[in-house]
């Protein structure tokens, strides 16, 4: 089978892996995008949309300083896809909110932004504890039952299916080659030599990204990598349109450019199970009346569920194969927040063959060092 030759081969269609493969096409390097398509776990299509930092990082300063640079590349990420295809991401980074519903929320929050922000040390880390009297003000239509939040000016949202078509529409316009239908059925691996077959043509090229999502547990092995990830299901419900009633998002509630809510923040482990429970979506909706009462009186017109990619320690997962150089795995449950640094500070980094030591804190192999402890 002939192979058709690429400088740069991304396996995996979604956020992950199209904000790369962009980066990648960006540089000048040729690159094919395979991916698998509607049949994959798609966590992209069930994204809530946070570009976001404050809940990132407790006692890994290393992911904290991660989230924060991507969430700093974002305005230069949506300017220059803007740009290129027209798209407006709806991206606003008004600073968002963590809504405590009783006092010992309240203390146990104030405690991890105040360990989040001694772990930072010099690298600063900026947030406040804000009691209702000003929140109510802030936030109009806030319920009783909300004692404070926290609050940090790095967060806010964007639009994930707007970011997800942009990033193909760019990537393809420079001349990259996205290639639709294409599971991965066999590869071969060499150093800087590696070939794949996929959606029955077979691909070759001297560097390889695996950013399929799940499916990297099953790819990385083949190619000198590890990626030790499971499923965690998230669900969200969606209401009616409304006013614009929210001026920045909550860790839970945003409200989307074209004004329906979103409602969300399920951690669910049910393996691959991507059926909806009633049970839980009630503790959603319930939770968002109890901060905006208000929210009560919305139809909820759509919900669903997905799964995010979970490291075990719920970290994401950037590796070099140590066996075979030029073959990188990217594995995380963020595509929105952390698509700044994927395409912005991970693609160059890959681009020049290596990753950057900063990136040492999130190789595969630190659960080999605990498997051993």
């Amino acid at each position: 089978m002939r192979s058709d030759s690429f400088d740069a081969i991304v396996v995996g269609g979604g956020l992950v892996g199209a904000a790369i493969a962009w980066g990648l096409q960006r540089r000048g390097l040729a690159t094919a995008l395979l991916d698998e398509g509607d049949t994959a776990y798609r966590a992209s299509r069930g994204n809530f949309g946070l570009v976001w930092v404050q809940s990132k990082g407790l006692g890994a300063p290393w992911y904290q300083r991660w989230t924060r640079a991507s969430a700093a590349e974002w305005p230069a990420l949506a300017e220059d896809l803007g740009a290129r295809t027209g798209e407006d991401l709806g991206l606003r980074q008004p600073g968002g909110v963590h809504l405590c519903l009783s006092d010992t929320e309240m203390a146990d929050r104030a405690a991890r932004m105040a360990r989040m922000q001694a772990e930072a040390g010099n690298h600063g880390f900026e947030y406040r504890m804000i009691e209702a009297p000003e929140l109510r003000a802030m936030l109009p239509g806030l319920g009783p039952r909300v004692v404070g939040a926290s609050w940090t000016p790095y967060d806010g949202h964007a639009n994930p299916l707007r970011l997800l078509h942009a990033l193909h529409g760019a990537f393809t316009q420079a001349g990259g080659a996205y290639v639709p239908n294409a599971r991965v059925e066999a590869g071969q691996a060499a150093p800087r030599d590696f070939a794949v077959t996929a959606g029955g043509r077979r691909f070759a090229a001297p560097r390889i990204v695996l950013a399929a999502g799940l499916g990297n547990a099953d790819l990385a092995p083949r190619f000198g990598l590890s990626a030790p990830v499971r499923p965690q299901r998230g669900q969200v419900l969606v209401t009616k349109r409304a006013a614009e009633l929210m001026p920045m998002p909550t860790t839970t509630i945003r409200q989307t450019q074209e004004g329906s809510l979103m409602l969300g923040d399920s951690m669910e482990e049910v393996g691959f199970d991507l059926r909806q429970s009633p049970e839980v979506m009630r503790q959603i909706a319930d939770r968002a009346v109890l901060c905006f009462p208000w929210i009560g009186r919305l139809n909820i017109v759509r919900a669903w569920s997905a799964l995010r990619v979970m490291a075990p320690d719920g970290l994401p997962i950037y590796d070099e194969s140590t066996r075979f150089p030029g073959a990188f795995t990217a594995n995380c449950h963020s595509g929105v927040t952390l698509a700044g640094a994927h395409a912005r500070l991970l693609a160059p980094m890959i681009a020049e063959g290596r990753l950057d030591p900063m990136l040492d804190p999130f190789t595969a192999g630190r659960f080999d060092v605990r498997a051993a402890s």
